[in-house]
């Protein structure tokens, strides 16, 4: 392509769909041609299945898509962020072994960062890896770990030396998680659901060139697999709504979108659902109410405002600039977005806001909305993490002093001994 614009990627993009795309396909064949050709990742460098594309040509690309009605590559799940890490920090034998399956959709992955005993300081991770020769041996428990059960690899945080300070002593790893050693258990949510699992590692084994980037900078890889879920987390993605039409390829789409996102029922309750609040609001007879009124108008500034900041990030995004601190900026809207929004769901219904099923407001949805909104404060970082990154990264305000600073790991006080 000897010049880089809209125009031009729209031809070839156009051009290259419609010779290639059949909806007759199978989805993991299709995907293969896809990966292929460069444009499942158009960003991505051309060694690596890429295009070298600047970012705000992926809305050109995607509108092509869309027009024919083409499936991309797989995007259900923490294969994204397992891609994105890899990518950035991976060896080349571990770009070829994992970057194609990932978007291909054949393996699927989970993050093992969060631990009983330091809840959002990742960092304080005790899972422990022992070095024995050509490979590892991981040892610990796992907590609020999405899709374990389901998953074939791991994106596993774990300490290879205590006697360095938190941050310096971790290392990052992908971990086998079919393997004996690794035991997935359920935990039953207070809205009644099952998504997440606590992960017990005994003995485990990881192979020495499975570790991502060098021996104790753990935390440096961490950190890009956070900052790349950070900036998703303003809204759901659209790549997880089904399509309709007819078609082997559909059919396939639609069963491993139903299978993938079973567990994640809840999570457009966990946003606080702000779509049901006018309609609510209604036909409940509290729109003519002055205090209610005040209240859904706080609401949907705030909605609006999160919106915009979620904006500004895709922009940064589309402009090619690196994955930055403006994703906590809009995790932390979402989280305020969400309590406000259980606080009007319950000046509207009422005390029928605290009953389940038939008998509850909306037939139990409303409350389902209630104990599901506090999950956005935690999910993928606390609101005090948050707001720690954005007063030291964005208002680049000083670190709060640190008693722990320089020691070393062992000699941290902590809720878990390794």
């Amino acid at each position: 392509m000897s010049e880089i614009n809209e125009a031009s990627v729209r031809a070839e993009v156009r051009a290259w769909l419609e010779a290639n795309w059949n909806p007759d396909y199978g989805l993991v064949e299709w995907r293969n041609k896809l990966v292929d050709s460069g444009w499942g990742a158009p960003t991505w460098p051309k060694r690596w299945y890429g295009r070298d594309l600047p970012q705000a040509m992926v809305p050109v690309i995607e509108e092509e898509f869309k027009r024919i009605g083409a499936v991309g590559v797989a995007r259900v799940g923490i294969r994204v962020l397992a891609a994105a890490t890899i990518l950035t920090h991976g060896t080349d034998a571990q770009k070829e072994r994992f970057l194609r399956t990932s978007m291909t959709g054949e393996e699927a992955w989970c993050q093992l960062f969060s631990e009983p005993g330091s809840g959002s300081d990742a960092a304080g991770a005790v899972t422990r890896a022992d070095r024995k020769g050509d490979h590892w041996v991981i040892n610990g428990q796992k907590l609020w770990t999405s899709g374990a059960q389901k998953a074939d690899w791991g994106l596993l945080l774990a300490r290879t030396d205590w006697d360095k300070p938190k941050h310096a002593g971790l290392s990052y790893f992908i971990l086998n998680m079919r393997q004996p050693g690794v035991t997935v258990q359920p935990l039953k949510q207070m809205n009644g659901h099952a998504t997440f699992n606590q992960v017990f590692i005994t003995d485990a084994i990881v192979p020495a060139d499975h570790m991502l980037d060098r021996e104790g900078n753990g935390w440096a890889v961490t950190t890009t697999t956070l900052m790349h879920e950070r900036r998703g987390a303003d809204a759901l993605r659209g790549w997880a709504v089904a399509s309709d039409r007819r078609g082997r390829i559909y059919e396939e789409e639609r069963a491993e979108i139903e299978v993938a996102l079973a567990p994640y029922k809840w999570y457009p309750q966990r946003a606080g659902r702000i779509d049901l609040v006018i309609p609510r609001a209604r036909e409940t007879g509290c729109f003519d109410d002055p205090v209610v009124r005040q209240e859904i108008a706080k609401l949907l500034v705030m909605a609006k405002s999160a919106e915009w900041t979620a904006r500004r990030a895709r922009t940064a995004q589309e402009q090619g600039k690196p994955q930055g601190p403006e994703g906590s900026l809009g995790k932390l809207a979402a989280s305020n977005v969400a309590r406000a929004a259980a606080r009007v769901h319950t000046q509207i219904s009422g005390a029928d806001a605290l009953l389940t099923g038939a008998d509850g407001a909306l037939n139990g949805t409303i409350v389902e909305i209630l104990v599901s909104v506090p999950a956005t404060s935690i999910a993928g970082g606390t609101d005090e993490i948050q707001r720690n990154i954005i007063a030291e990264r964005v208002l680049n305000m000083p670190r709060d002093p640190s008693p722990d600073a320089g020691k070393p790991f062992r000699d941290v006080p902590r809720n878990a001994v390794g």
